[in-house]
């Protein structure tokens, strides 16, 4: 398998956590059912997380913390430096947000994942998930955010900007598997891994900005072979910050879309 396709494999783990909870809390799936989802590929733990005595619990024994919630109450946070959305302000939980890139704000409770990276006594590696809960002073405001339809225009525009920036800095010299995975962009798998309850528009969003998500994550690593000097990489950065926010938002607004009526 390509670099490209593999980069393309892996969601944000908060937005698979979101959107199956979301669904979970609407009662469209069951509670064995998001558990399967989530632990399919890899173990998950919950630390800190506030009213249990335990230090570390397993993901199952820490979802019922959000029994009561309304799905509306259960958000996905895309945060970077100079763009703290949805953030409830200034605290460990922010902090923690904004250096992971993501997190999920569930009422007054903050997590954010981590991955650990472990390895077996044959030598083997695997990854486990520890997500560190945070609890929140008060629930955050609701999260002004565009609509399914607008994030899904503004994810086009900057995609068609930022190929053509980076035909023109010849990114196929640099990233051959971006370039290629870009175009692949132009005609996205309408199929989506999605949890009942989001509408096809929705769904066709979160499907194409996950891809996107994942190449970007590509592109920001360093050229092989250092190919890239400080020019070169200062365009490249330059082309893709906003087709990045236009991602971003366009995650945000798919897994907390409203669900069908």
């Amino acid at each position: 398998m390509s670099p490209a396709a593999q980069v393309t494999l892996t969601a944000r783990r908060s937005a698979r956590l979101v959107t199956w909870a979301r669904a979970w809390r609407a009662g469209l799936v069951s509670f064995d059912e998001i558990l399967d989802d989530l632990t399919a590929e890899e173990e998950q733990h919950v630390r800190d997380l506030p009213g249990q005595w335990r230090e570390e619990v397993e993901l199952r024994e820490a979802l019922p913390a959000l029994a009561k919630l309304h799905p509306d109450e259960i958000r996905l946070v895309l945060p970077v430096p100079g763009d703290p959305r949805g953030l409830p302000g200034p605290g460990p939980f922010t902090s923690h947000a904004l250096v992971a890139g993501e997190g999920v704000v569930a009422s007054r409770l903050g997590l954010v994942p981590e991955a650990r990276q472990h390895t077996s006594g044959s030598g083997d590696t695997f990854t486990t998930l520890l997500w560190r809960a945070f609890e929140l002073p008060e629930a955050p405001p609701g999260l002004h955010q565009p609509g399914v339809r607008e994030a899904d225009a503004a994810l086009s525009q900057a995609l068609t900007e930022a190929t053509t920036r980076l035909v023109r800095l010849d990114v196929a010299q640099w990233r051959p598997e971006l370039a290629g995975a870009l175009a692949a962009l132009r005609k996205p798998d309408a199929e989506t891994d999605l949890p009942p309850g989001y509408d096809p528009r929705a769904r066709r969003l979160y499907a194409r900005a996950s891809v996107l998500d994942r190449v970007l994550t590509l592109a920001g690593q360093a050229a092989p072979g250092g190919a890239l000097n400080s020019f070169e990489a200062q365009q490249r950065d330059e082309a893709l910050r906003p087709l990045a926010a236009a991602c971003r938002n366009a995650l945000v607004a798919a897994c907390n879309a409203p669900f069908e009526a």
